[in-house]
């Protein structure tokens, strides 16, 4: 999904059911927070919740069944849902934060979590969430002084996921969990041949943050970000990186740079995995079903190429926010603190953000896991051996990943910079972000 949704697709009876609870509430409050100063609610008046959050139709769907069974249990409370793909996403939630009209809850990326923070945009939640079953790693970064300011979702793995169907067509050998970087770049090499007009091995991922931090986490070069927050790009790794990019690019493994930022991921129409454009591409193993109900039984996960050490970590996979300036932020502190600690909301959920945060929830609801689920949970238990520690980021981490790398992604795919170009631009706005 590319545009903005109240009611889509095949969720639309599930939404359509929260409206008509809304309709039936009598004289409720009205939906929205915006205000100009910070507040909260009664706790069991009515009130409408607005919340947003990005993510494939299965996520869609089945976090519309979660506010449609605490609406059951809750009549007081009822929602108007807000959801999208990633594009643009953060922009749009950015301008409603800035205005003081963000909405009661909001999912954000946990890299923007300290951020977000530090501008005051998230209101503190520490006396309302129960966290007595969730691994304290997971809510280190939201935890700032002692006081919680967003709330975990999930745990996830990162790794990479491939078009099974067809390799098997085209007797490509699949990739196998704890490959190696260099056998990364030797099956893109023995794959071209195999494939027809049109058709590459993976995105062109020369200026990607995510798969380049893989690569030099692999290599023995430590992560992007320092856990001090000082930004960290090794030269010589990173050139190593971008030639051998550049050499695919250069003999067709790769999209040419017009197809290649044309991807959507988990669009059917424009998804370059799903429309048979490539063979593999980065995930996360919560993502596998939402490909999966796209074309079923068609794809595989592996994990992150691995070096001198492993390239793939587990991370928190996403937040809840609640904005300061919420008229109903007890209320939504209550739903929140219900998504991650019911084992209703659990079975409901499923894996749609990751394995959920609660580990009493999680193994209630492991002997109920779709065929989908497990075949995440085969990705996540094999990160989970030899996996990373993820980097949270520090202040203007996201800018740096979302402006400057996407710029310099996009400059490698187009050949307006070499690659010693590109890694003194990340260097030279890098040092402006830390000079802030």
């Amino acid at each position: 999904m590319v545009g903005w949704k109240r009611f889509a697709g095949a969720a639309a009876a599930t939404a359509l059911a929260i409206a008509l609870t809304a309709c039936g509430t009598g004289n409720g409050s009205t939906a929205g927070n915006a205000g100009s100063e910070p507040g909260g609610s009664q706790i069991g008046e009515n009130v409408k919740l607005r919340m947003m959050w990005w993510g494939a139709q299965t996520r869609h769907e089945v976090t519309l069944k979660a506010m449609e069974a605490y609406t059951k249990a809750n009549p007081n409370v009822t929602f108007e849902p807000e959801y999208s793909g990633m594009d643009g996403y953060l922009d749009k939630l950015s301008t409603q934060a800035a205005a003081h009209n963000a909405p009661d809850i909001f999912q954000i990326d946990p890299s923007w979590v300290a951020d977000w923070a530090s501008r005051n945009q998230l209101a503190e939640m520490t006396e309302t969430i129960d966290l007595a079953d969730v691994d304290g790693k997971l809510t280190s970064i939201s935890s700032i002084q002692g006081k919680l300011y967003a709330v975990p979702l999930g745990s996830v793995a990162h790794g990479m996921i491939y078009d099974k169907a067809a390799m098997e067509k085209l007797r490509i050998s699949f990739p196998a969990m704890g490959w190696t970087w260099d056998d990364f770049f030797q099956f893109a090499k023995d794959a071209k041949p195999k494939l027809g007009d049109g058709q590459y091995v993976t995105k062109d991922y020369a200026g990607d943050y995510f798969a380049y931090g893989s690569y030099q986490y692999a290599r023995g070069k430590g992560q992007l970000v320092t856990d001090d927050g000082a930004f960290h790009v090794d030269q010589a790794t990173f050139l190593e990186w971008a030639n051998q990019w550049q050499a695919l690019r250069e003999s067709g493994v790769v999209p040419p740079a017009d197809v290649n930022a044309s991807d959507k991921e988990f669009d059917p129409a424009a998804d370059l995995m799903v429309k048979g454009t490539i063979l593999i591409r980065l995930a996360y193993n919560s993502s596998y079903g939402a490909w999966d109900s796209i074309n079923p039984g068609a794809y595989a996960l592996v994990t992150m190429p691995k070096a001198e050490e492993a390239g793939g970590w587990l991370k928190p996979s996403l937040f809840f926010g609640i904005s300061p300036y919420s008229k109903h932020a007890e209320e939504a502190k209550k739903f929140v603190n219900w998504f991650i600690n019911s084992e209703e909301a659990g079975e409901i959920l499923g894996t749609s953000r990751g394995v959920p945060v609660n580990t009493k929830v999680a193994s209630a609801i492991e002997a109920s896991f779709s065929d989908a689920d497990r075949a995440g949970m085969e990705l996540y238990h094999a990160t989970q051996q030899h996996g990373q520690q993820w980097s949270p980021g520090a202040s203007g981490w996201t800018n740096w990943v979302d402006k400057d790398w996407a710029l310099i992604r996009d400059e490698l795919s187009f050949g307006k910079k070499t690659p010693e170009e590109a890694f003194e631009a990340l260097r030279k706005s890098a040092q402006e972000y830390e000079n802030q």
